[in-house]
């Protein structure tokens, strides 16, 4: 994912205080200046996924319009603070729907949850998803900061450097963290599959 050109930086943080402070004509300039990056942030999501899919790009995004913009209680802060909110978002947009999919039909128990398959969402996946949301549920229990760089690098698509001015700490940092959440969430989920 590359970095966003310094012109958007700007923007969108002067944006997000004119949304804060109610003017509604900014929440649609907003979505002008951001809708192509989120729209890569949903592709990005569904990358390896067939044609008919029961989510696609646009209604992820459109749900995530919905959702960040009925909710007048964020106090938008920032860039980062947007796209982080975002990341937040995707995911639980995405949880949902896998859990919808799951009460359709009842997933395998003894298919294997690996990580790197599963952060690529597919309805076929959707019971896996779900197991890596409670695994970053649990991740952040033991190392919150851990949790947000996964929530920002693969929910919302940050780069390492984008991942580090959101959260205020350095790229090295990031990198370490977002290894060692990997190692955690791929043993995780090893565990889990191995109880069922």
């Amino acid at each position: 994912m590359t970095t966003p050109a310094r012109d958007d930086v700007q923007p969108i943080t002067v944006l997000l205080e004119r949304i804060s402070t109610g003017d509604r004509e900014a929440q649609s300039a907003l979505l002008t200046v951001v809708h192509d990056r989120l729209l890569r942030i949903a592709r990005h999501q569904f990358r390896t996924e067939r044609r008919g899919h029961t989510l696609q790009p646009t209604a992820l995004i459109s749900e995530l319009y919905l959702r960040i913009f009925r909710d007048t209680s964020i106090g938008w802060q920032n860039r980062a603070h947007f796209f982080a909110v975002c990341a937040q978002t995707v995911r639980r947009i995405l949880v949902d729907h896998a859990r919808s999919v799951n009460a359709q039909r009842r997933p395998s128990p003894q298919r294997r949850c690996d990580l790197d398959d599963v952060l690529v969402y597919t309805d076929d996946r959707a019971s896996e998803v779900v197991e890596i949301d409670q695994a970053l549920t649990r991740l952040a229990d033991w190392d919150p900061r851990m949790a947000k760089i996964v929530e920002l690098r693969f929910f919302a698509g940050l780069s390492t450097e984008e991942t580090a001015s959101a959260l205020g700490i350095s790229e090295r940092t990031v990198k370490r963290d977002w290894a060692m959440a990997r190692a955690w969430l791929s043993k995780a989920l090893r565990g889990s599959s191995d109880e069922s």
